[in-house]
């Protein structure tokens, strides 16, 4: 058995017995569904109730993926700045980590002011979330580039530009790409925060229904979807990053992704 095959037997074998222990605690405990459902019960919402959440699963990755696409775009533009200039990291990061350092649920009411409820809070809630972590690691990535390669590249007449583009970035993907594995979960974090206070659309919204009604296994089950959601986001970029950024990873990581 290959070395790959076998990690991913352990996985799922801890994933299935994890979820079997879970449903033998809940009924040697006898424990209300009120407090804890069953996985079964879960299961049983998903399949049965599949026509009325798959409408709000789709809102709700749409949102995402129109949050998380925007965030990530002014994120690397934000980054590239601060990381190529002393000025523009002295003046921008400051504000950055200041405006990150707010809890974004203050941040909905004023986005439901502005744009009134629906879909375009929760789009910009979304984006503001993943921002920071995208700026921060191109930031970094951008500034690990050695001062010795660059003052070399000067002597052979590479100017900056040259240097950003043919060095810097390519050096700064491995950087980037790890902010996209967390900022695309923080995303969904955004968009749910924003469809509970100000959408009438989305699992954030249905979460919250379900809520006021006493219905906990329907509450489950959105929540099994946004995790099934962000796992499967977070493995396209994973595939993308290996695909992008084969070089910088180690080859034990090449054998296990």
């Amino acid at each position: 058995m290959s070395p790959k095959l076998r990690q991913r037997l352990l996985s799922t074998s801890a994933l299935v017995g994890f979820f079997v222990l879970w449903e033998m605690a809940c009924v040697a405990s006898g424990v209300s569904d009120l407090i804890l459902p069953r996985p079964s019960q879960i299961a049983h919402v998903l399949y049965e109730k599949l026509p009325l959440l798959w409408p709000h699963a789709v809102q709700t990755l749409n949102t995402t993926l129109a949050g998380f696409a925007l965030g990530v775009v002014i994120g690397i533009l934000l980054g590239l700045l601060i990381g190529s200039s002393r000025t523009a990291y002295d003046v921008a990061y400051p504000l950055l980590v200041g405006f990150s350092s707010i809890p974004k649920v203050a941040v909905v009411p004023i986005f439901v002011v502005w744009f009134g409820s629906g879909t375009v809070p929760a789009i910009l809630t979304s984006m503001v979330i993943s921002i920071f972590p995208v700026v921060v690691n191109v930031a970094t990535g951008l500034a690990n580039t050695e001062p010795e390669l660059e003052d070399v590249l000067k002597v052979l007449g590479a100017k900056k530009r040259d240097i950003l583009w043919n060095v810097s970035l390519p050096r700064a993907l491995p950087y980037l790409f790890a902010s996209l594995k967390i900022a695309i979960t923080l995303a969904f974090v955004g968009t749910v925060l924003a469809e509970t206070v100000a959408s009438n659309k989305g699992i954030g919204n249905l979460m919250m229904i379900a809520s006021g009604n006493f219905d906990v296994p329907m509450v489950f089950a959105g929540l099994v979807i946004l995790a099934v959601l962000g796992v499967i986001l977070y493995a396209i970029s994973s595939w993308v990053e290996l695909r992008m950024t084969g070089w910088a990873q180690r080859k034990n990581d090449l054998a296990m992704g």
